[in-house]
């Protein structure tokens, strides 16, 4: 890791007294500090008036029981999270994540980042993020139903489209979200449609909500391409993950001429030379809710499973981590240099180990950070938002544009910004810079609260 500027050594080390064990919360901040050094150089009143320690400390943080009853008819008990962190630009903004792996580290590591990403579209959304510990996978319809239910009851009271407004996560598509509307609709008697997104298209949703983060993180590698002067045509790609961010990611990388060579789950993974089939992974992930095993047994002799190893071993100009947090470490990078990648893309929320970006940057690769490369997700639940308000629903053609539009502007600021601050073509120091100053001032201009 970077070393951090004299002013900023004592504010890290507050975090790591005030949240301990928070591994993922750690880093998350100690990567922005670590951009800030020329920050705190030419703005000193950010650190005189303490805004750094206050963007570290979340403006409220809600943990709670989530009771309920499986088939069995046994009681289960879970554990709700919602972390409220910053709203100086706007209300709170962020997923919810179902999986066992959450605990709070996780929802705050994953609210930090919220913060800085939703101030780099340019919207007015602030940053939150939230969940429970709970496992649908495995779970029936109705199981999933009544931990829903169970979970927004209590959630439901510190929530508003103008407080806060989740949307989806890992764990957690179509489905939950119908579950959650359902019956925050059936605790406040309101139709208030603008306090989740995610939702479905005949009530309330955004056509191109559910391909935004995909699409929007090969925008972002485009913009990165086209800046100079190449393009996805002709490129191999390798994207990490067959979730919802991972299909549309490939999808979109085929439209603008790559070829998808491999995708993943937490199982194993798969080769396919002649190009990953779309459809058929749309129709085993999404439609079936299947395993990546199903979709190689299905392709037959053109498709390669491997359970053990590592997808990054796969040779490719382009890699796309849509995974999960910390997933692509040193020996990945390594393999990727070593194998020629030009460009690496985030497309989950912060998939590559701090040892693996100092590698994969000092060895020349493009680097997308993905509080810059996936912020399409939020800019398209803004733009449901935006729909909701007032009361219209915009074609698919039109969102799409739109989405392409914001990330051209986040490339366009995260390029500017390292220009301004003397990093230039630092991707990762534009974003954290830009975001960073756009929440602090507005911080600043509110006074102490």
């Amino acid at each position: 890791m970077i070393s951090l500027h004299p002013s900023l050594q004592p504010v890290y080390a507050e975090v790591l007294h005030r949240n301990p064990g928070e591994m993922e919360f750690h880093q998350a901040v100690h990567e922005v500090l670590e951009s800030l050094t020329p920050v705190v150089r030419r703005r000193p009143e950010y650190v005189e008036a303490s805004i750094i320690e206050r963007i570290c400390e979340p403006e409220r943080q809600i943990i709670f029981r989530v009771p309920w009853v499986d088939d069995q008819g046994v009681v289960r008990i879970n554990r709700g999270f919602r972390v409220e962190f910053n709203s100086a630009l706007g209300p709170y903004k962020g997923g919810l994540r179902f999986h066992p792996s959450v605990y709070l580290g996780i929802v705050k590591f994953l609210g930090f980042e919220q913060i800085f990403k939703n101030a780099l579209t340019g919207m007015p959304i602030g940053g939150g993020k939230g969940g429970s510990d709970f496992d649908p996978k495995g779970r029936s319809d109705r199981e999933i139903m009544r931990f829903c239910q169970s979970f927004m009851t209590e959630l439901y009271r510190h929530l508003g489209e103008y407080t806060d407004v989740p949307a989806g996560d890992t764990g957690v598509g179509g489905r939950e979200i119908g579950y959650l509307f359902g019956q925050y609709k059936r605790i406040t008697n309101r139709y208030e449609s603008g306090v989740l997104t995610g939702k479905g298209v005949t009530w309330g949703g955004s056509l191109a909500r559910t391909e935004a983060t995909g699409y929007g993180t090969v925008f972002f590698v485009d913009q990165m391409l086209r800046a100079r002067g190449s393009a996805f045509d002709g490129k191999r790609v390798v994207v990490s993950g067959s979730g919802n961010v991972a299909i549309y990611a490939v999808q979109k990388a085929y439209q603008l001429g790559g070829t998808v060579v491999a995708v993943s789950d937490s199982g194993g993974y798969v080769v396919e030379e002649s190009g990953i089939d779309f459809e058929l992974l749309r129709e085993v992930k999404e439609v079936r809710r299947g395993r990546i095993k199903e979709y190689a047994e299905e392709r037959g002799s053109t498709a390669r499973y491997i359970e053990d190893g590592s997808i990054w071993d796969v040779p490719c100009d382009i890699a796309l981590p849509c995974a999960t947090q910390n997933e692509l470490d040193v020996d990945g990078a390594r393999a990727l240099v070593g194998n020629g990648v030009q460009v690496v893309g985030e497309g989950a929320n912060m998939p590559t180990t701090p040892g693996a970006v100092d590698l994969l940057r000092s060895a020349g690769v493009l680097f997308a950070p993905g509080k810059a490369a996936n912020a399409g997700g939020v800019a398209t639940s803004a733009l449901e938002m935006q729909q909701n308000a007032s009361r219209d629903r915009w074609s698919f053609e039109y969102t799409e544009e739109r989405l392409a539009d914001i990330m051209a502007g986040i490339h366009e600021r995260c390029l500017t910004t390292a220009e301004e601050y003397g990093v230039p073509g630092d991707y990762v120091a534009g974003a954290n810079i830009s975001g960073f100053c756009q929440v602090a001032d507005a911080m600043l201009a509110m006074g102490v609260i």
